[in-house]
């Protein structure tokens, strides 16, 4: 009797197990495919590059098939990368980018998305491991909760129009390998990184200052130079012309006389 009591325990524990397993695993699927809805319905999309994208099937892995969408298994709905460069998107960040909370990489370069990244951004991105947003139209400041973003091992920005100061907390980041945000309206001192990047990665910012750029305060001793250049050659100038004022005053005295 109690071999037999012990028996239905187990088998009891193994199908509520079972049944939970079924239903975390519903419950992502479920939320990545309301990702991608939410992704397209808020970008324009005028060259219909995200046709591809409909939803009316229920089989499992259908999602996989979408332009740009990349599985962790051909056969089920748990997204793992999204890849939408070029496609010529407009619109704001995605929000609904939350509900991905399998995915690791995220790339949406080179489309024409704008306005302000989400101050709290890990939020959305938090999980990622590899985050592309280059060559948009992104304005505004960075966030200091990208320091949140403790998987990233890529971080590209390049090619917008972002303004502020580089947060120090990114530089703290330590998977981050590579970080880009050149061809910015960046200002003020760029950060320590934890690994350090190249000088082209801060590159066309005229604002930003300090290593790997040239220090901040060569560029304040510059404009001090091109300062007092400037004054020395105004007072040359001006001392010319009351020279030349003078010499005309003079000629035209004894051409009276």
């Amino acid at each position: 009797m109690m071999v037999e009591a012990k028996h239905r325990r187990m088998c009891s524990l193994f199908i509520v197990v079972i049944l939970l397993m079924s239903i975390h695993n519903c419950h992502c699927t479920q939320s990545d495919i309301d990702c991608l809805k939410s992704l397209q319905q808020s970008l324009d999309d005028p060259n219909n590059s995200l046709a591809s994208w409909k939803f009316q099937n229920n089989s499992e892995g259908y999602i996989c098939n979408f332009v740009g969408v990349e599985c962790w298994h051909p056969n089920e709905n748990r997204i793992l990368n999204i890849r939408l460069s070029s496609m010529g998107l407009q619109g704001p960040f995605p929000i609904g980018l939350a509900k991905c909370t399998s995915m690791t990489g995220l790339d949406l370069s080179d489309n024409q998305l704008s306005g302000p990244l989400p101050t709290d951004i890990s939020h959305y991105v938090g999980v990622l491991t590899a985050l592309d947003l280059s060559k948009n139209k992104f304005t505004g400041e960075l966030s200091d909760d990208l320091k949140n973003c403790v998987y990233l091992n890529v971080l590209k920005l390049d090619g917008n129009q972002l303004t502020g100061e580089i947060p120090s907390g990114i530089g703290q980041l330590r998977r981050l390998k590579t970080f880009s945000v050149a061809g910015n309206k960046l200002t003020g001192n760029i950060p320590p990184f934890a690994n350090p990047q190249p000088p082209e990665n801060f590159a066309n910012n005229e604002g930003l200052c300090g290593s790997p750029l040239a220090k901040c305060n060569s560029k304040k001793q510059t404009r001090v130079i091109d300062s007092r250049a400037l004054g020395v050659f105004l007072f040359i100038f001006l001392l010319f012309v009351i020279v030349l004022m003078l010499v005309c005053s003079f000629v035209w005295l004894i051409y009276k006389k």
